[in-house]
């Protein structure tokens, strides 16, 4: 173990007097149940923070229900599973979709990050740290609800958005993950979005609600960057494959999660980005 750690210490140095440090920060979007939008959410957001001039990569998290890919009517041969067996390279498993969205596709490559040899360590760092300076935003839709490997990827973010809807179901559930979360890593900086809200109004009151809780039993701050209406033109787009900003860009939906993004580039940050290296380090110390 900690001869494993001092070897991703050293790889980090080595990296680090290569590369200018732009500090790429990392966020993990997660839910506490399935079926609340989270991963649909993930690609136009990523796809809005582009718009506003930002480099961003998504890479998709969730092992049981990977699906950026199909959101996009793409595909791809190649995901972490190909990265951490030394097969490809990160370039390799990087595909495009549209507007130019970077993402890395789902697998079981997760699963390989708990059981890494040595030599694996290495070369999954080696690779990882390539992305220095490339991107401004890594994304993360990770599995609903709090897997071992959710877990490692929300603790090893800089900053975690949980995605709710205003049904009492996902508001409790909200909540559950969040404190599983800080029991884990009190550490964690979370925001929030409340999707499918019928109004401003209702979208505001899950927000308040949950915050509170959050906050009165555990201490945790949960500050709410938005709210998404409920719009019939989210599924069409699901079923058209197409993500809904590019597809239906004028839709109720698509303009909430536009000025999502932007009041959270323009709100100010909990959380400082510790960069590429500092999320190798947290990943992977937790995955010994």
């Amino acid at each position: 173990m900690n001869d494993q750690a001092e070897a991703l210490r050293k790889l980090v140095k080595q990296h680090s007097a290569q590369y200018n440090e732009e500090k790429t920060k990392f966020i993990s979007v997660t839910s506490g149940k399935g079926g609340v939008g989270k991963s649909n959410f993930s690609l136009n957001f990523s796809i809005a923070l582009q718009r506003f001039g930002k480099k961003v990569l998504v890479i998709d998290a969730d092992i049981g229900m990977a699906n950026i890919d199909v959101l996009m009517g793409t595909s791809s041969r190649y995901n972490l599973y190909h990265l951490v067996k030394n097969e490809k390279t990160i370039w390799d498993i990087i595909s495009v979709g549209p507007e130019g969205l970077h993402y890395i596709a789902g697998g079981s490559g997760l699963l390989e990050l708990v059981r890494l040899s040595d030599d694996e360590v290495n070369r999954f760092g080696t690779e990882i740290m390539k992305l220095q300076g490339h991107y401004d935003y890594i994304i993360f839709d990770t599995g609903a609800g709090l897997s071992k490997e959710t877990a490692q990827f929300i603790t090893a973010s800089d900053e975690t958005i949980v995605v709710t809807t205003p049904e009492p179901t996902s508001i409790t559930d909200a909540y559950a993950l969040i404190k599983m979360v800080h029991s884990i890593d009190a550490s964690v900086q979370f925001k929030m979005v409340v999707n499918r809200s019928g109004d401003r109004s209702e979208g505001e009151r899950t927000a308040a609600s949950i915050a509170s809780a959050t906050k009165r039993f555990l201490n945790v701050d949960l500050p709410s960057i938005g709210n998404i209406y409920d719009d019939p033109h989210v599924s069409k787009s699901v079923k058209k494959q197409m993500p809904l900003l590019v597809i239906f860009p004028e839709s109720d939906a698509a303009k909430s999660i536009i000025a999502i993004a932007k009041e959270y580039l323009n709100i100010p940050s909990n959380s400082s980005s510790t960069g590429i290296k500092g999320f190798l380090h947290k990943l992977l110390k937790r995955t010994r």
